[in-house]
């Protein structure tokens, strides 16, 4: 096997988590909304698992709808809010540096006539909160801001976002992805309104996430048909991702801050290597020094190419990423970097690792200077 460090895109499911699933698809595969004995075992089990994961995040279980993933939680959050307040009237901020489950269905809010602010941020991927308060409007209705971003792990100063959203009556819509199991998250006091998750980025299984909704904010359903969810999402509960998703959760919670610092040793380690390989000026690591997810860790080296790079990786075994969009098989320049405004040679360069369970310090120190081998060919 090679060495796996692209945990950010997603994560290998824990096998706790795989034998936590198994007997929700096997003997207990009733329909929750079904009132025999097979459906009972269902509910209970969805009941017992909402219980759980939302006290895990600080929150009611009737502020929590389970959801396919982060992209359909994002989805929900921006079209919701939109069409309960003001509809094709309103106002919405968010960056430009989200991801595009959040971009794009802004973009799409922007074409149907609402009015979208994308905000600027610094080199090193913070929005400025002078920014954000000169572009609030009577009509703004949403605030979007991601808390960690997935190419470069900045995080944002949500806490302060909130309150200022608070003080003008605005919803406040949190993209948490890569932030859940890293960063401790209370919503009983964060000042927030709706946050998204999704469990395959926590060792989970794909197609579940969930979105924290409070009930205090109204909120127009996207997907109809059913009563499921407070009526909030239709459509028959994945109770099996349901409850994986909660015995991830239990596991990060656990784990988290001895997670931290192994991925902080691993990201520490990475970077005196290229250090020790390529000296100072031989790459470039990009993000904010001070307030860092240290899971995620994005370097570029100038002078070579993103695509050649990652190729040259994966013909060693390493797998990482560039960290943007891809189409047709060709990578695209980073819109995270771009917005950051940092130099071609950066942008065109930049690798995203990033790390997680079942990593170690021998596999970093592989990877790290069988990279700065590639790099050194490749400048020749």
């Amino acid at each position: 096997m090679g060495i796996y460090l692209d945990h950010a895109a997603t994560t290998p499911l824990h096998p706790e988590v795989l034998e936590a699933m198994m007997p929700y698809y096997t003997d207990y595969f009733g329909n929750p909304s079904s009132i025999h004995s097979y459906g009972r075992a269902a509910k209970t089990a969805l009941d017992r698992s909402r219980s759980a994961f939302s006290a895990a995040i600080g929150c009611s279980p009737a502020d929590l709808l389970f959801t396919s993933g982060g992209t359909e939680s994002n989805n929900t959050a921006l079209y919701g809010v939109v069409e309960t307040f003001g509809g094709r009237r309103a106002h919405v901020i968010t960056t430009q540096i989200e991801h595009h489950a959040v971009l794009h269905p802004a973009e799409r809010l922007a074409r149907m006539g609402c009015d979208v602010t994308f905000l600027p941020v610094d080199m090193t991927g913070l929005i400025r909160m002078e920014d954000l308060e000169e572009a609030i409007r009577p009509e703004t209705v949403l605030i979007s801001v991601m808390y960690v971003n997935n190419e470069v792990g900045t995080i944002q100063p949500i806490e302060e976002i909130g309150r200022l959203a608070r003080s003008r009556g605005i919803a406040f819509h949190v993209d948490a992805v890569q932030a859940l199991g890293k960063l401790p998250i209370d919503l009983s006091v964060l000042p927030v309104d709706l946050m998204s998750f999704s469990a395959h980025k926590i060792n989970g299984p794909k197609g579940i996430g969930a979105l924290f909704a409070s009930r205090k904010l109204q909120l127009a359903p996207q997907v109809l048909g059913g009563s499921q969810e407070r009526k909030k999402r239709a459509g028959t509960e994945n109770v099996a991702g349901v409850v994986g998703f909660t015995k991830a959760m239990e596991i990060y919670n656990n784990n988290y801050k001895e997670y931290n610092i192994r991925t902080s040793e691993y990201r520490q380690h990475m970077e005196r290597i290229f250090l020790e390989e390529l000296g100072p000026d031989g790459f470039v690591v990009n993000g904010n020094p001070d307030v860092s997810a240290p899971h995620i860790f994005n370097v570029s080296f100038p002078g070579s190419h993103t695509e050649t790079l990652l190729m040259n990786l994966d013909l060693e075994g390493i797998a990482a990423a560039s960290g943007s969009a891809c189409s047709s098989g060709s990578l695209e320049l980073s819109h995270v970097l771009r917005a950051m405004d940092l130099p071609e040679s950066v942008c065109k360069s930049a690798v995203r690792f990033s790390f997680g369970f079942g990593n170690s310090i021998d596999q970093i120190e592989t990877a790290a200077r069988k990279t700065a081998t590639i790099v050194k060919r490749i400048r020749r």
